[in-house]
Formats: structure tokens, sequence, C-alpha cells
């Protein structure tokens, strides 16, 4: 009779029936990780395209909108390189990185236990499809497309939202690093 239970998934032990419950369990916390990882994406991705169809709506072609002095401006440019318009001529090269990242990601959630890392692989997916996004369908043609920059601090590179998210995904990284934190939730004390 025993060996009938256990067939059709009945336990027979307790101990049985909580190693389900704690597998289902973590199984559980596991979706609702990579939930938020591709929310936060999702939002991060977002607000970055929308904030880029406003600036080429209203900005693009206009002087740019001081905000806090000569400290901060809104200055709407197309930027075919990295960070600091480095690379110019490498635009293939950075949207072929940007896809290899999104990739990664991806694969990289399916081990993922970890909320803080959800939120920032999140932030980095997030924001690199934003700015591939950019490379693929803007001018000047697929794979070869201008990044839309406009947020412009007095003494610094021109960026956008899906750079600072890419940032912000970056120094969490980091962070979690230090502490010691695992994406697979695992805590190293070194």
């Amino acid at each position: 009779m025993a060996e009938a239970e256990r067939v059709i998934g009945t336990p027979d032990t307790p101990d049985d029936s909580g190693q389900q419950r704690d597998r289902a369990q973590a199984r559980g916390n596991r979706a609702r990780r990579i939930a938020l990882l591709f929310a936060v994406a999702a939002f991060a991705y977002s607000l970055d395209l929308i904030s880029k169809l406003l600036v080429v709506a209203k900005l693009e072609g206009r002087e740019p909108i001081r905000l806090v002095g000569d400290w901060l401006e809104l200055n709407a440019t197309r930027n075919p390189g990295a960070a600091f318009g480095f690379g110019a001529a490498f635009t293939v090269i950075f949207t072929l990185i940007a896809a290899a990242v999104i990739v990664v990601i991806i694969r990289l959630a399916r081990k993922l236990y970890s909320y803080p890392w959800a939120i920032a692989l999140g932030l980095l997916l997030g924001g690199a499809l934003g700015n591939l996004t950019d490379r693929i369908f803007r001018s000047p043609g697929v794979f070869e497309g201008k990044v839309v920059d406009f947020i412009a601090p007095k003494g610094f590179a021109v960026f956008n939202l899906a750079d600072s998210a890419i940032v912000c995904g970056g120094i969490l990284i980091v962070l979690l690093s230090f502490r010691g934190l695992d994406p697979d939730g695992t805590v190293h004390k070194d």
C-alpha cells in the first residue's frame, strides 16, 4: 500500500511532504525574483523609451533647456559611440555587446535566487534594451543607429535614462559582490 501511495504522489512520511513543500516554495520564490527582474527591466526600458520619444519630438533641434543654472540642462544629441562619445566608429560592436549582455542576463535569470540581484540585473537589462533599441531602429540604419542622449551635467558626458539604469545596476552589482552575495543567493564571507 505504501508503494502505491508513493507512485500516485501521496507522501508516506512527513519528511517527504516537507521536502516537497520546500521545493515548491523555492520554485515560487525564484519565479517571483525572475518576475521582479523583468518588471524592473520593463520599467527602466519604458522610462527610457518614453523620455527619448519626448526628447526627439520636443527638444531635438532646439536650444538646450537649463534645469539647474549652468550645472544641468536638457540637450538633445545623437551619440554613435559609447560613453563620452568614444568609439563612434564601433557602433556595430556596441550593438553586439548590448545584445550579448541581454542574452547573458536572460540566461542568468534561471539561476536567480536573490531579490537585490533581480533588481540589479533588471536595471542592466532595461538599460541595455533601451540603448539597443536606438542602435537598431534609429538612423543612420540597423545596427548603426545613434543613441539619443539628453541629460547634460556641466563638465560631464551627455547621457540618457538607459545609461543611468546601466550605471545604477552596475553599482548595485559591485556592492552586492563586496557584500559577498551571489545571484544564486549564497553568501561568501571572504
